[in-house]
């Protein structure tokens, strides 16, 4: 659910979301926890901010969502004008308090906080070759490889070579924000798979995962961090300076952010997300339109879907004629009503009650179905196991059809770089046909939306997506996997900074 909401067992994990701010005579901990609010609907695991004073670094990291997991007191504590945030949902490392972030780590060149997003694929590797130069390692998550990575090249090289010769060493997915001192960084991987923002507030900068972090301080969005840039906040807020320091030649963006992680209202790679979802529905309408009563989104997640969907229904028929003037086509209504106090703790000790969570979750609203051929949208079937107890609530609430529409590809292989979606085993459309699987779920009718739509609605080429969970091709080596372009090669010194 893009907009934040709960996702039941049927549905991909949140991945993290990370924060930076650099600030002229504020303290920096109040704004970054308002930013963290923000992104609280990509990771509720933990929450936490390291501050830097000038003089020491400061930081408070706790499980739970962010208001539970600061006090009063704790923001109070976080002394400086420059500092991190990060929310967390585990896709790698331990479930325990150890991997929460930021991490910290002082060292004799100076201190470190460090907020990543995503996956790294050699992160075992790196760490082996830490371990064996003498560092001593308390998590077995892949950010803290980062930061020892990051501490082992600054005793040898400045800031911006040493952020280099890190991303040089490192593959896979990432997004980070890094407090050095009290200077703050936001590096993007070289492929931009995980997405990262620059924004500026009233007294200073801010680097988030998401737009809406930065509407949320009342700031306005400069443009996105690049793949395989570095940005640098200047200490006191009064500037910032870009390094290009890897190219990697392509792109490979994760299209799933756009089809469901991100909030609808922020800008990710120049696309504002709820416009491209409604794209993403009229595609959906284009490709695989059904002639039905009503067409009637999942809350909250297939809403922006259904809104494009039924306008398009609303200008051709199904069969791509124009609609004649006293046709206004399908209805679009809403036809489940969501119970927003059911939370992802909610306890299922047996199979008969979490087969019964989709009923506290979602109730039909039956004078919308009853009687009527319904569509349903939403954007994704993962097991399937949700889908199958959508179409049966609204069978039983007296719908004559019940046709599902999904405005993404069949996710048929597992993301290795920071969405805890599901294994192959598990991914009903990992060995199901389409028509196999709308006889499981039993549904009139079943299509998903193809991969081309995707990326015409993203004004992008296939090259440049990451579609890794949806044709099992990926843009980093994984072992045991495809991978359909080579790993990001070495770059040469970085250039000067540009403003």
């Amino acid at each position: 659910m893009g907009t934040g909401g709960d996702r039941s067992d049927d549905e991909p994990r949140e991945k993290c979301g990370i924060v930076g701010v650099s600030l002229a005579d504020r303290a920096a901990a109040r704004p970054l926890y308002y930013a963290l609010y923000a992104l609280q609907h990509r990771g509720q695991e933990s929450a936490g901010i390291v501050t830097h004073d000038g003089f020491q670094q400061h930081g408070h990291v706790e499980r739970g969502l962010v208001g539970d997991a600061f006090e009063p007191g704790d923001l109070e504590s976080l002394a400086g004008e420059t500092g991190i945030g990060h929310v967390r949902y585990p896709t790698a490392g331990s479930l325990d308090k150890s991997c929460a972030q930021p991490f910290s780590v002082s060292f004799k060149s100076g201190s470190l906080g460090l907020s990543h997003n995503g996956n790294l694929v050699n992160a075992d590797a790196v760490r082996e070759e830490l371990a064996a130069a003498g560092h001593a390692f308390t998590s077995d998550g892949d950010t803290e490889v980062i930061a020892h990575d990051l501490a082992r090249n600054l005793l040898e090289e400045d800031l911006v070579r040493a952020v280099k010769h890190t991303m040089n060493r490192i593959h896979g997915s990432y997004s980070l924000t890094i407090t050095h001192d009290d200077t703050v960084l936001g590096v993007r991987d070289p492929m931009g798979n995980r997405p990262l923002c620059l924004g500026r507030i009233d007294d200073g900068y801010v680097l988030a995962s998401e737009s809406a972090a930065i509407d949320t301080l009342d700031g306005d969005l400069i443009r996105d961090v690049r793949p395989g840039e570095l940005v640098v906040l200047e200490p006191g807020g009064t500037g910032y300076d870009t390094y290009q320091l890897v190219d990697a030649g392509s792109t490979a963006h994760c299209f799933f952010e756009h089809v469901y992680f991100a909030r609808p209202d922020s800008v990710i790679d120049g696309e504002l997300v709820y416009e491209v979802r409604r794209e993403l529905g009229r595609k959906l309408w284009e490709e695989s339109g059904v002639e039905t009563d009503v067409v009637m989104p999942v809350p909250d997640s297939g809403r922006a879907f259904a809104s494009g969907y039924a306008d398009a229904a609303a200008e051709t028929a199904a069969d791509g004629s124009p609609r004649a003037g006293d046709d206004d086509g399908i209805e679009f209504a809403e036809g489940l009503m969501k119970n927003r106090y059911v939370g992802r703790t909610f306890i299922m000790p047996t199979q008969d009650e979490r087969e019964r969570a989709v009923r506290l979750k979602l109730n039909p609203i039956r004078s919308t179905v009853e009687g009527k051929s319904v569509t349903i949208i939403d954007d994704s079937i993962v097991r399937g196991t949700t889908s199958t107890q959508l179409v049966q609530l609204v069978r039983e609430a007296g719908a004559e059809e019940v046709h599902l529409r999904i405005g993404a590809p069949p996710i048929v292989a597992p993301c290795y770089f920071g969405i805890d979606m599901a294994t192959r085993e598990e991914l009903i459309a990992a060995d199901e046909s389409t028509e196999e699987i709308r006889e499981r779920i039993d549904a009139d009718s079943l299509s998903y939306l193809s991969i081309d739509a995707v990326a015409a609605a993203l004004d992008s080429s296939r090259a440049d997506l990451c579609l890794g969970c949806v044709t099992g091709e990926y843009p980093f080596d994984v072992e045991g996997e495809e991978t359909d372009r080579p790993v990001d090669s070495p770059s040469p010194d970085p250039p000067a900074a540009d403003d």
